[in-house]
């Protein structure tokens, strides 16, 4: 791994282009195995000065609040219940402009590193409403000038929050500076589900069913630190029920090779079966992955229980050591200041409010109404993921998503670099722009391991083929549903939920594709109580022309480079 440059696999380039999609994936799956991406050290040490900016950032802006006096003094002041509500806000704000989860090259966003803000306020882009045919006003795929203020009234507002002084002392929270005025949090409240009507990537790129539920928390007044402790719960025995599946310990093997603190080759090798012929999850990534589970489930009933003491403390310790875990991975898709703020969480309601529980509430009602909603939420995302995204699902990282892979003609590529308002060009010339032309078919195919090495990636390598007409597979570009997604709508983030049908449908009335240019393998993420995957096959002029599904035993058995899972066709055949 270098420190200025990529550490790519080295490959004779005349041979290994001659190789079918899976041989020339094989290389690339051992290289990730004991290298990862190969991302170059100053790039880690980028992301690791924005996450310092984002600390500094919400540090600042605490101390522009009346009552809360000293940068040095945050000893002082750290536990205020006022700041927990602006770093809320404030982090709300940070990912909903970009700069949050899904910001830059380690989310294939390089030119420019982010979208979101730069999408979000400029006509005519594409938006993709939840309930298009069911709420009223939400129709159709285009930005309009109603959408653009919505969204500069959101920024502003939740500024204007930020900036703010408490309305005075509530001796149940123990503070003389006390809370952020209600009608405020109303207000951001209601402009972003509006918004999120209108666009649910805007609303997903908030992070809305983490920072908007905590929010409606502060509706609460003297009851708001519990229940925000019962969203923080939710948030992560959600996460873990999520990871009861046979999908996880793949996805500890990919993140922690690519780790770049595990620097050692002899060591990331552990984490798989036998490397380098067998690059299943070995007994480390297992151990990782149940252990990590267990962690995730039991811990935040003794930190909401346990109400302090040495008990608290360990239990507090045990988070934070989780969370940082996940933290110093760096993982794909840098969910980063995620994990900062959910160690601050820990910090400020269960240690520094642990006398604070159940027994402490003045209202219980609607504090139980809003658990037994965001709990309903849950788990209906893993009962029916197909109808809800992952995030609100609290499906974090189980390597269980909604996933698509697009196949596309040159002379489509052209259609929607000239149909689409993008500030992004299409992923290829991306990479072409950074690596080269000559070497950016080893990044691509990097790409392709990073998804190979997850268990979906051998189910959507196997379906490309039924995708693509026979004998004309060499007409195609093989692109990943997330870099046309981050092109098409400005934000991507594992969400299949947001290049599916819908997308497929905008862009085809943007660039009307001719039948066969593009065609798009569809993966819905396993419910919970089944163990078979559905998928579709679309062809984005004349529609879905194949669906059936593929069982996980079939793809938990197989290696990366594999593209002969098993599948059950239900309807339709090879080809329209």
């Amino acid at each position: 791994m270098g420190f200025f440059q990529p550490d790519l696999p080295v490959v004779d380039m005349a041979e290994w282009s001659k190789g079918t999609r899976s041989e020339r994936i094989r290389p690339m799956a051992r290289h990730w195995a004991e290298v990862g991406f190969g991302t170059p050290v100053v790039l880690h040490l980028f992301y690791v000065g924005k996450i310092c900016l984002y600390i500094l950032g919400g540090w600042l802006i605490s101390l522009c609040t009346r009552g809360i006096d000293g940068f040095t003094g945050v000893g002082d002041w750290w536990s205020e219940p006022i700041v927990f509500e602006k770093v809320v806000l404030y982090t709300l704000l940070f990912e909903v402009v970009g700069l949050g989860c899904g910001f830059g090259p380690l989310n294939n966003r390089y030119f420019p590193p982010l979208g979101s803000m730069l999408y979000w306020l400029r006509p005519r882009t594409i938006r993709l409403p939840p309930w298009p045919s069911v709420v009223p006003l939400t129709k159709g795929t285009g930005r309009t000038p109603v959408d653009i203020v919505l969204y500069a009234a959101l920024l502003v507002m939740t500024a204007v929050a930020l900036f703010s002084d408490g309305t005075g002392p509530v001796p149940e929270l123990d503070t003389a500076v006390g809370l952020l005025p209600v009608w405020q949090i109303a207000a951001i409240l209601g402009l972003l589900a509006v918004i999120g009507l209108r666009d649910k990537v805007i609303f997903l790129a908030a992070r809305g069913e983490v920072y908007a539920t905590l929010a409606v928390t502060f509706l609460f007044a003297a009851d708001m630190v519990v229940a925000a402790k019962l969203v923080f719960v939710v948030i992560w025995m959600g996460a873990a029920t999520s990871k009861l599946n046979k999908h996880f310990p793949f996805v500890v093997s990919t993140m922690m090779s690519n780790s770049p603190v595990f620097r050692r080759k002899s060591l990331k090798r552990k984490f798989f079966e036998n490397f380098p012929d067998d690059l299943r999850p070995g007994r480390l990534s297992r151990i990782f992955a149940h252990g990590g589970t267990a962690v995730e489930m039991g811990i935040p009933l003794v930190l909401f229980f346990s109400h302090g003491g040495w008990l608290t403390a360990v239990a507090a310790i045990v988070m934070v050591c989780f969370h940082l875990t996940i933290l110093t991975a760096i993982p794909m898709g840098v969910p980063l200041e995620w994990n900062v703020f959910m160690i601050f969480g820990v910090l400020v309601l269960f240690v520094a409010h642990a006398d604070l529980g159940l027994g402490s509430l003045q209202h219980p009602v609607p504090v139980l109404l809003l658990f037994l909603v965001i709990v309903g939420i849950v788990i209906a995302g893993n009962l029916f993921p197909h109808q809800i995204s992952f995030l609100p699902g609290m499906r974090y990282y189980a390597g269980n998503w909604d996933t698509t892979m697009w196949c596309i003609k040159p002379s489509a590529a052209e259609k929607i670099n000239k149909g689409i308002v993008a500030i992004a060009s299409m992923p290829q010339a991306q990479l072409e722009r950074f690596y080269g032309k000559d070497r950016a078919a080893i990044p691509i195919f990097m790409g392709y391991a990073f998804r190979a090495m997850n268990t979906h990636g051998r189910a959507l390598f196997t379906l490309v083929h039924r995708a693509m007409p026979a004998g004309r597979e060499d007409e195609y570009t093989i692109t990943d549903g997330e870099r046309i997604c981050s092109t098409a709508v400005g934000w991507n983030f594992g969400d299949g939920h947001m290049h599916n049908e819908q997308l497929i449908a905008a862009m085809h009335e943007r660039c009307h594709f001719a039948p066969g240019e593009v065609r798009v393998v569809l993966l819905d993420a396993q419910p919970i109580h089944k163990q078979t995957q559905s998928y579709r096959l679309v062809d984005a002029a004349t529609g879905e022309f194949e669906r059936g599904t593929v069982h996980v035993a079939d793809m938990v058995t197989r290696q990366p480079w594999a593209d002969d899972v098993p599948v059950h066709v239900l309807e339709g055949s090879d080809e329209p």
